[in-house]
C-alpha cells in the first residue's frame, strides 16, 4: 500500500467529533447561559439589599477592575484545562514575572513608555519561559501536569523571594502607574486590556484550527494523535500561552498597585481554577469557552464585593464560592454521563 493511501486511511480513521461530544458542547453552552443567570441573580440580590452602595457605576467599575487581572490568568488556564491539564503555577508566574519586570525597569531608570514597554517584553518572556518549561515536562517527560505545576508554583515564587529578599519592588515607571489608574470613557484601561485579551484568545479558541486541536486533545488525546495532530508541540504551546498571560497579568498587577505585591497572590491559582470551572470548562477536558470563563471570574468577585458592602464576614465568600465550585463540578459530571449514556 502506498504512503498516500496510508495517510488517507489515517485521516479517515480519525472521525469527526462524535455525537456525544457534540451534545456535550451544546450542554456546555447551556451551562454558560445558566451561569450567566446565576451572576445576574446574585447581582440583583445585592442591588436590592444595598442599592445605594452596590448598584452604582463606581461599584461596577470596582468589580470589573478587581476581575481584570484574574481574567487574564483565567483565559490561559481555560486553554490548559480544556486539554485535560491543570496549571497551579499561574499565581507564582504572575509574581515572578512582575518581579523580573520591575527589576528590569528599575535598572533602566526613567518613567516613560520606553521603559514601560521594555518591562512588558520582559514580563511576557519570563511568563513564556515558565510556561514552556511546564509544557515540555508535561508533553515530553510525561509528568502529570498537577505535579509539574505544583513544583513550578514553589520554584517561581521561591525565586521571586530570593531576588527581592522578600521585599516588594516599587520601581514602576509613572507612565505604567498612570495607565493603571487611567480610564477611557469611564472604563479603566486594565478592564479594556483584559477584555481585549479575552476577545483575542476567545476567537483563537473558537474559530481557528489551533482551537479545534485544543478541544480534540482534551476530548481524546489518542484520537487526536491518530488524526496527525502534533500533540506534544500543541501542549507546549498551550502552556506557553498560559505562561505568557501570566506574565501580562503580572505587568497589569504592577500597573494597578505600583508595586509587586508578592504576598498578595497566594490564592490566585485556586481563584482562577474555580472561575474557569464555574464558567463551564470541564476538568476532564474537551469542553469550555472563554465567554464562560469571563462569567465565572465575575461571580466570586461580585460575591466578595457584595459581602463587603453588606458588612458580612468575608470568609462567607469562600464558603459560597466553594459551594458553587462543587455544584459546577457535579453538573459537569452529570452532563457527561447524560451525553455518553
Amino acid at each position: 500500500m502506498s504512503r498516500l493511501r496510508q495517510a488517507r486511511r489515517v485521516r479517515h480513521a480519525a472521525p469527526a467529533p462524535s455525537a456525544s461530544v457534540s451534545r456535550l458542547r451544546r450542554l456546555a453552552t447551556r451551562q454558560t447561559s445558566m451561569i450567566l443567570l446565576v451572576l445576574v441573580f446574585t447581582a440583583l440580590i445585592f442591588a436590592v439589599l444595598s442599592p445605594a452602595e452596590f448598584a452604582t457605576t463606581g461599584n461596577a467599575r470596582n468589580v470589573a477592575l478587581d476581575a481584570s487581572v484574574l481574567l487574564v490568568l483565567a483565559v490561559g488556564s481555560t486553554f490548559v484545562i480544556i486539554t485535560a491539564g491543570i496549571d497551579l503555577s499561574v499565581g507564582s508566574v504572575l509574581v515572578f514575572s512582575g518581579v523580573v519586570c520591575a527589576e528590569a525597569m528599575g535598572a533602566m531608570g526613567g518613567n516613560g513608555w520606553g521603559t514601560a514597554l521594555v518591562g512588558l517584553v520582559v514580563a511576557v518572556v519570563s511568563g513564556v519561559a515558565w510556561g514552556m518549561f511546564n509544557g515540555v515536562l508535561v508533553a515530553r517527560a510525561k509528568i502529570p501536569s498537577f505535579v509539574v505545576t505544583l513544583g513550578t508554583l514553589g520554584a517561581a515564587l521561591g525565586l521571586a523571594y530570593i531576588m527581592t529578599d522578600g521585599l516588594d519592588v516599587r520601581t514602576v515607571p509613572e507612565a505604567l502607574v498612570e495607565m493603571g489608574i487611567g480610564r477611557v470613557a469611564g472604563v479603566p484601561w486594565l478592564v479594556l486590556i483584559a477584555l481585549a485579551v479575552a476577545i483575542v484568545f476567545g476567537v483563537l479558541l473558537a474559530q481557528t484550527r489551533f482551537g479545534r486541536h485544543t478541544y480534540a486533545i482534551g476530548a481524546n488525546m489518542q484520537a487526536a494523535e491518530r488524526a496527525t495532530i502534533n500533540v506534544k508541540s500543541h501542549l507546549i504551546t498551550v502552556y506557553a500561552i498560559a505562561g505568557a498571560l501570566g506574565g501580562i497579568a503580572g505587568y497589569l498587577s504592577l500597573a494597578r498597585f505600583g508595586t509587586t505585591t508578592i504576598a498578595g497572590h497566594a490564592t490566585d491559582n485556586l481563584q482562577v481554577i474555580t472561575a474557569v470551572v464555574i464558567g463551564g470548562t470541564s476538568l476532564f477536558g474537551g469542553i469550555g469557552t472563554i465567554l464562560g470563563t469571563c462569567i465565572g471570574v465575575l461571580i466570586p468577585v461580585v460575591l466578595q464585593n457584595g459581602f463587603v458592602i453588606m458588612g458580612l464576614v468575608p470568609y462567607w465568600q469562600q464558603v459560597a464560592v466553594g459551594a458553587v465550585l462543587i455544584i459546577a463540578v457535579l453538573v459537569d459530571q452529570l452532563r457527561r454521563a447524560r451525553a455518553s449514556g
